[in-house]
């Protein structure tokens, strides 16, 4: 059990040979203080003893658990992070993500009429209770995956977007790998055992870090954080005698300040699973446990990560949203140069109260070409915090420059040509 995150500060894992350390301690007490603060100086220097306190604060109860900072993605807490784990209907947050990649791409609409098959009205566990034939909204079907943890509704929206279950598992497993989930191999799109849909042998696993890296991704796409923060009623066949309403089974989203998500399960052989988003003052931190004994357990768990990581880490600010970055030129325009701003804010986290260097690096080109529309992304600011790189944020032209006239280039053309006359002359 160790640290992950490019560099960064440590968080909290396994103080290694703590137990021999306690027993060497009985053995020879007369040695215990000398190599105590030896020891201690040398956890100073080294950046060891935050770890090992933090550990005594954290008893974690579920078999992984990870907690990660959503803007950087680095690990900030990890326990089994990597260990391949059923995660139940955890597995909807990977179901939600490539469909809402789908709906970005414009390959599936929200208002689409998605058809149920007699395999998605025959799925057990959590349902809408569709029935074969019957037709309802994939903006509906995604509310029913993310609040109600819908079965049916998951294998009808995977065979909307694939054609099969079997066909959206295996992109699922695609997109996984490419988006760096390395220990995600699905069989279906639900998060049932594999043998309970008839697909003996097959493996359906992931790990907590793997859980947490494809959520921090699912909140850059468009509907995600809406879906999954919902706490209810969600209402589906409005009107009708078959109306259902929707209630999310995450009660962290009532009871959690800042809770925007994510997605709970619960199988025989997954144990309690959860994976949990908020938010306060500017610092988004994503905790995933997979394996609880039991839903107390669960929700301890996640309770700890979260409030140990608000307490130690603080965001601070880089460049705020529609802060000025630079006024660049512009060739062939109506104006010679436009001003840029930063399209979103941009924070770091840091250990709350450090004493760290924050730099920010501007990128942009020597000279734009018109027309340039306004929003049009040119750039990006670098947040680096004592040399690393933590997160960058895109640089928008603030306003439309259209093509300028053959009159207005030419007058502009011949004026800088003066200008450089000129300056020649004065040499």
């Amino acid at each position: 059990m160790g640290v992950g995150g490019r560099g960064g500060w440590a968080g909290p894992g396994a103080a290694p040979g703590r137990g021999a350390g306690r027993a060497a301690a009985r053995a020879v007490p007369t040695a215990f203080f000398p190599l105590f603060f030896v020891f201690l100086a040398l956890s100073l220097v080294v950046g060891l003893s935050p770890r090992a306190l933090a550990q005594d604060e954290l008893p974690i109860q579920s078999r992984a658990a990870v907690l990660m900072d959503a803007r950087s993605g680095r690990v900030l807490y990890e326990k089994n992070a990597h260990e391949p784990l059923p995660p139940a209907s955890v597995t909807k947050v990977f179901t939600l993500v490539v469909a809402l990649e789908a709906l970005r791409d414009g390959r599936v609409a929200l208002d689409d009429l998605v058809v149920t098959s007699a395999r998605a009205a025959g799925m057990g566990g959590t349902q809408v209770y569709l029935e074969v034939g019957e037709l309802m909204t994939l903006e509906d079907l995604l509310y029913g995956i993310a609040v109600e943890s819908a079965n049916d509704a998951a294998v009808a929206v995977a065979e909307h977007i694939s054609g099969s279950e079997e066909a959206f598992a295996a992109l699922i497993n695609e997109r996984s790998r490419a988006l760096g989930a390395r220990n995600t191999d699905f069989s279906n799109a639900s998060g049932l055992p594999p043998e309970d849909l008839g697909m003996a042998g097959r493996r359906h696993v992931t790990s907590a870090y793997d859980v947490a890296l494809i959520s921090r991704y699912g909140y850059t796409l468009p509907m995600f954080e809406q879906l999954v923060s919902t706490y209810g009623p969600y209402r589906v066949r409005v009107g009708t005698r078959d109306e259902r309403e929707f209630w999310n089974r995450n009660s962290l989203l009532r009871f959690y300040e800042g809770a925007n998500g994510i997605k709970t399960g619960y199988t025989r052989e997954a144990g309690y699973c959860l994976a949990a988003s908020a938010v306060r003052d500017d610092l988004h931190l994503i905790a995933v446990v997979l394996g609880a004994p039991s839903i107390q357990a669960r929700d301890e768990d996640i309770r700890a990560l979260l409030n140990w990581g608000f307490r130690r880490y603080e965001a601070r600010l880089v460049v705020d949203e529609d802060e000025p970055v630079a006024r660049v030129p512009v060739a062939k325009g109506e104006l010679d140069a436009v001003d840029t701003v930063a399209k979103d804010a941009l924070h770091v986290t840091v250990p709350r109260g450090a004493d760290v260097r924050i730099e920010r690096r501007t990128a942009l080109p020597d000279r734009l070409l018109a027309p340039l529309e306004a929003g049009a992304v040119i750039g990006e600011v670098v947040a680096v915090v004592d040399g690393r790189e933590e997160g960058a944020v895109d640089v928008v032209v603030k306003t439309a420059v259209p093509r300028g006239s053959w009159w207005t280039i030419v007058v502009r053309t011949a004026g800088r040509l003066l200008q450089s006359l000129s300056a020649a002359g004065a040499n």
